[in-house]
């Protein structure tokens, strides 16, 4: 069967196997990755919606303030944020090592996943407004502790994102919370996890290096970068052509007007 190229640019990849259609392994490549694109340019947030979504976290408890803030300003994904320590944090620097991460494992239950066996030890460095917020849960966390007494269980680690004995998270908590959080107060409902893609863009949007946006995301290969927000890459590139195209015309009249003066003497 011989698609259309406008179908295999909108198509769904999963959808194309499920309906068990013959298709060609390039075909198959070129439906996965316009699928991507256009999933991720569907599940971000603007600018508005950011800052909207800023203001009525002000109102929630300092957690998860610090747990979005982490998402958006590094583009930590969610296991990432649960397996933070505070040891591995460096307070003079503002920089974060991530290293393991907490992930659902057999039968749902938490798994702390060693780095080498998904990707690679990243180290990350934090705006100083985070870096504020960072400080103030881990002394809330220590005050947490003294009060908790014989009721704190967590003896080997010091988690960041913690319940009220000190074990960390589990990694359902903050997806649960996410959900509430945006029907409650009225926000346009993405997935916690677009949140990182919210990230990337907004860093593109900012002229960031893709290769540093990629060191950021704890992207194995820049190509799953380029692959995964192409389009807006090309939208930045396209704007910024835009701007030197602005240069290059004023530089032109400003030329013109001087060999016209000169014309005339």
């Amino acid at each position: 069967m011989i698609l259309p190229r406008s179908e295999v640019f909108s198509m769904n990849p999963f959808s194309v196997r499920t309906a068990g259609m013959a298709v060609s392994p390039t075909i198959w490549k070129l439906a996965s990755f316009f699928h991507a694109q256009l999933k991720v340019k569907a599940r971000v947030y603007d600018e508005n919606e950011l800052e909207g979504t800023f203001k009525e976290m002000n109102n929630e408890s300092l957690r998860w303030q610090v747990f979005i803030s982490l998402i958006l300003a590094c583009s930590f994904r969610r296991g990432e944020n649960l397996a933070l320590e505070a040891d591995l944090i460096n307070w003079d620097k503002n920089q974060i090592t991530i290293d393991p991460a907490i992930v659902r494992g057999e039968k749902g239950r938490p798994v702390l996943k060693d780095p080498k066996t998904f990707n690679s030890t990243k180290i990350v460095t934090l705006p100083n407004s985070v870096m504020v917020l960072l400080k103030k849960l881990y002394m809330e966390n220590r005050r947490l502790k003294m009060k908790a007494g014989e009721i704190w269980q967590e003896d080997h680690h010091e988690w960041l994102f913690c319940n009220e004995d000190g074990t960390h998270f589990d990694p359902t908590t903050p997806t649960t919370w996410w959900r509430r959080f945006t029907k409650r107060k009225n926000i346009r409902y993405i997935r916690l996890h677009d949140l990182r893609h919210t990230s990337a863009t907004m860093l593109i949007n900012q002229g960031v290096h893709a290769k540093v946006i990629s060191e950021r995301l704890g992207h194995a290969d820049i190509r799953i970068t380029m692959d995964t927000y192409g389009h807006v890459l090309e939208a930045a590139d396209q704007e910024e052509a835009s701007k030197l195209d602005g240069i290059f015309t004023k530089r032109k009249k400003c030329l013109i007007k001087k060999i016209g003066n000169k014309c005339q003497k």
